[in-house]
């Protein structure tokens, strides 16, 4: 067994010196200031007590540490997840109940598992059937239905719902019970950080801090934030007014916990985890490559799926929650030097001393202040101008992300997600049952070969060349017999017809039978079948077959070859314009 293929450490552990080790602590020290209030908004996104967001902070950081392969990805809960996590539970507990946090548990279990077996048996590729206009419609989305779930943090009021209809209806009729205190402490604190975010680093530049400090300085403005408002809450007794605090918050480091044996709410929760795998799978993968790259570092998505299973097994077996790797901790994790992933084991740390020593300070921190957290951090996800760009560039693509968006703000977020996967899958299948082909035709005095309507070619009345642009395979096999014989029956002098393939990069059982067929009609009708431009492994599996014996023609090289060969004694050339 290759240990290092499923335990990355021990490809960098060996070289680790103390130059790394100093820019990973310094990273770490960045990256726990910055988790802290993340860990505490998305548990109470997800709807579960806020330690919960502390205890996934901890061990699968640890774990990610062993077994992940990205240098930089910053492990933790994330505003999407925590959204999913939260709408698959919904349906089956209170929110923040006993039941509800073991729901949740149990999800990080399953999450895990699903993952570690994915990375286990290679199957990374799964991911690939959601596409980008899928996944930013999804994020999109889930960021606005995110940012309104919060406002009634905000206001005050009470207020339910999983999807931008029911949560809308809900906030407008329990507006009038807004609290005026929490009113202005969510605002206070949503201006402040909004403020923060477009206008701090700035600011601090014109009054001489330097550029990489001031940036730092401007992400940790969240903490300021919870700071300030935790004092005004402990100091004014905000709680006496009506004032939603967090609230006592067990000390100490998380047990070890064991998911629930009960196989009916496993059953209930598996599609839920599933979708929460794949979607964490595929935001931590597209943060990871692109940081990576800017180092000209790899990962290997197969080994990540197992990083961030065991991560999420990590997060179950400690009361945890489900998690994944976040984009903006990762980046403030990278611009801080991190080196190795040892910089998420520290952090990890960080964390642990928050949860021994933090705690009681926690207890006064108002939820509005976390809601307003969340709102800006969300923000972020919202790419609506996206829409216009896909709508521009693909008509397709557009509507299976207009059907996540829709379907996500007005269901669910399962329901958007799931529509989008069905919907790029349909959308790929019907492009790819009707593949592009051309009449193509030499362009004077060269070797190279065009499409006849776009530009100006030689033709020779009694050869073909037809250029497949698309793999052969059981959904457009019987399209091309169609298009071929629907030319063999426009082209009266037709004798010769070559099949140009340097596209086809697969020629399935189904899609050889539609060739066998094509090239008997064609005998039948007194013309010859040719192929040029096969590729090395689909002619491998040609050869295993009979097809290339009963071929009526030949095989060329390439289709100057075959223009040489055939059109040699079959009379003058014409032009096409």
């Amino acid at each position: 067994m290759n240990f290092k293929r499923y335990l990355p450490i021990l490809q960098w552990a060996p070289e680790y010196g103390r130059s790394q080790a100093t820019s990973d602590m310094v990273a770490a020290v960045i990256v726990t200031v910055m988790l802290i209030p993340q860990s505490l908004a998305y548990a109470l996104l997800a709807g579960l007590p806020a330690h919960i967001g502390l205890y996934a902070s901890i061990l699968p950081l640890i774990l990610y540490a062993l077994f992940g392969t990205s240098r930089t990805l910053s492990v933790g809960p994330v505003a999407v997840v925590s959204l999913m996590t939260a709408a698959a539970l919904a349906p089956l507990a209170e929110a923040g109940s006993p039941e509800y946090v073991a729901g949740a548990i149990l999800l990080a279990v399953m999450s895990g598992l699903m993952l570690t077996m994915m990375g286990v048996f290679r199957l990374g590729f799964l991911a690939n059937f959601l596409s980008h206009p899928v996944i930013s419609g999804f994020i999109t989305a889930s960021g606005i239905v995110i940012a309104a779930s919060q406002l009634k943090h905000i206001f005050g009021i009470q207020a339910s719902g999983q999807n931008l209809l029911t949560i809308g209806q809900s906030l407008v009729v329990s507006l009038g019970d807004t609290n005026v205190p929490t009113l202005l402490i969510g605002s206070g604190a949503l201006l402040f950080l909004v403020f923060a975010r477009k206008h701090l680093k700035p600011l601090l530049i014109r009054s001489g801090v330097g550029s990489r400090l001031a940036d730092i300085l401007t992400k940790t403005a969240p903490i300021l934030a919870i700071v300030i408002t935790t004092l005004v809450a402990w100091l004014l007794q905000l709680d006496t007014q009506g004032v939603r605090l967090v609230g006592v918050v067990p000390a100490g480091l998380p047990e070890l916990t064991m998911p629930s044996m009960d196989l009916g709410l496993w059953q209930q929760l598996a599609v839920s985890a599933l979708l929460i795998s794949v979607v964490g799978f595929v935001e931590s993968v597209s943060v990871g490559q692109t940081l990576a790259a800017k180092r000209r570092q790899k990962i290997d998505p197969d080994q990540e799926l197992i990083g961030l299973g065991t991560a999420n097994l990590g997060a179950g077996l400690s009361g945890g929650m489900p998690v994944t790797g976040g984009f903006s901790r990762s980046v403030v994790n990278f611009d801080a030097g991190a080196e190795t992933p040892a910089a998420g084991a520290y952090a990890a740390v960080g964390i642990a001393l928050a949860t021994l020593f933090l705690t009681p300070a926690i207890a006064f921190l108002p939820q509005a202040t976390l809601a307003a957290t969340i709102i800006v951090a969300v923000a972020t996800l919202i790419d609506l101008p996206a829409l216009g760009r896909t709508w521009r560039y693909s008509r397709t693509d557009f509507g299976a992300m207009l059907a996540t968006i829709v379907l996500t703000l007005v269901h669910s977020v399962e329901a958007g997600i799931i529509a989008g996967v069905l919907l790029s899958i349909g959308l790929f299948l019907y492009r790819t049952s009707r593949p592009h082909s051309a009449v193509v035709g030499r362009v004077p005095g060269t070797e190279h070969f065009r499409n006849v309507l776009r530009h100006k070619v030689e033709l020779c009345p009694k050869v073909t060349f037809l250029r497949v642009d698309e793999s052969l395979y059981f959904a457009n096999a019987r399209f091309l017999e169609e298009a071929v014989m629907d030319l063999a029956a426009c082209e009266p002098e037709l004798k010769e017809l070559v099949l140009v393939c340097p596209a086809v990069n697969l020629v399935d059982a189904s899609a050889l039978e539609s060739l066998e067929a094509i090239n008997e009609r064609l005998k039948d009708a007194g013309v010859r079948l040719h192929l040029s431009e096969v590729k090395g492994p689909v002619m491998d599996r040609l050869k295993r077959t009979e097809f290339l014996s009963h071929l009526g023609g030949q095989v060329f090289l390439s289709t100057y070859e075959a223009w040489q060969a055939l059109t040699g004694n079959q009379g003058p050339l014409k032009d096409a314009a």
